[in-house]
C-alpha cells in the first residue's frame, strides 16, 4: 500500500486566547496538496486568527502548525517564503504603480527574470491595462486583486485567504474563483475565509466553520467529482 503525502498545512490541537477569552478551541485540521478549504464564521469567530498563526504571523498558546513535514514553531523564518497570503491589509505601495509593486515584491523573493510572471498575473486578475498607473488611482477592488497577484508572485505551495472576495465586482469574483480552480489544478493547499456561503462552497472541497472557537464541518461539504 501506497503510503498518503503529508497534508501541505497540519493544525493539531490549535489553541490561542486573548486576555480571557478563549479564541480557538482545539482546532485541528488538514489541508491537502490540490485541497481547497473555504471557513466561514461569523465577526470575531476567531477566522483571521487562525489564517495568521497558519501564516506563521501570530504563535497559538497551546498546539502546533505544520506545513508539510516542517513544525512552524522551529522554522525559521525562510517558511514564509513558501506561503503566500491575502490579508485585510493588501501591503500596498500608493506611489508606486501595479507593475513596480510586483517588482518590489520579487526583489524581496530573490526572483530571476520575473516580467513574465508578472505579466501572466496582472493578465490573469484583469489588471494589465493598469498596469502603469499608480496603485493610489486604483478601486478598492482593483487593490485586492493586485494584492493577490503579490501574494502569488512567488507560486508558494501554500496560499492564505482572508476574505479575498472583499470589494470585487461580479467580474473579478469570477476571476478569483478560476483562479482558485487554478491553485487547486497545479497542488496548492488553499485555506479561505469569506462571508458568503454559496461562494465558499463554489470554491472549496471542504467547507468548515468557526463557531465558539470551535472547527464544525458542514453537511454536504465534500465537493463531489
Amino acid at each position: 500500500m501506497t503510503a498518503s503525502p503529508l497534508p501541505l498545512i497540519r493544525c493539531d490541537q490549535v489553541n490561542k486566547r486573548f486576555g480571557h477569552k478563549r479564541v480557538l478551541r482545539d482546532i485541528t485540521l488538514t489541508i491537502s496538496a490540490g485541497e481547497v478549504v473555504s471557513l466561514l464564521g461569523a465577526n470575531g469567530s476567531g477566522k483571521t486568527t487562525l489564517l495568521r498563526i497558519v501564516a506563521g504571523l501570530e504563535s497559538p498558546d497551546q498546539g502546533e502548525v505544520w506545513l508539510g513535514p516542517v513544525s512552524l514553531s522551529a522554522a525559521a523564518h525562510e517558511i514564509r517564503r513558501y506561503i503566500g497570503v491575502v490579508a485585510h491589509a493588501p501591503l500596498l505601495y500608493d506611489r508606486l504603480t501595479g507593475t513596480e509593486n510586483l517588482q518590489f515584491y520579487a526583489r524581496m523573493y530573490d526572483l530571476d527574470e520575473p516580467s513574465d510572471r508578472i505579466e501572466h498575473l496582472l493578465r490573469s486578475l484583469g489588471l494589465w491595462g493598469w498596469r502603469d498607473d499608480t496603485v493610489r488611482t486604483y478601486s478598492r477592488g482593483m487593490s485586492q486583486r493586485l494584492a493577490i497577484a503579490r501574494a502569488l508572485l512567488h507560486d508558494p505551495p501554500v496560499v492564505i485567504l482572508d476574505e479575498p472576495d472583499t470589494g470585487l465586482d461580479s467580474e473579478s469574483l469570477n476571476q478569483l474563483t478560476e483562479l482558485i480552480r487554478h491553485l487547486r489544478e497545479r497542488g496548492r493547499a488553499v485555506l479561505a475565509t469569506t462571508h458568503d456561503l454559496k461562494r465558499a462552497f463554489t470554491w472549496a472541497d471542504r467547507v468548515c466553520e468557526l463557531r465558539k472557537g470551535s472547527l464544525h464541518p458542514l453537511e454536504g461539504s465534500e465537493r463531489s467529482e
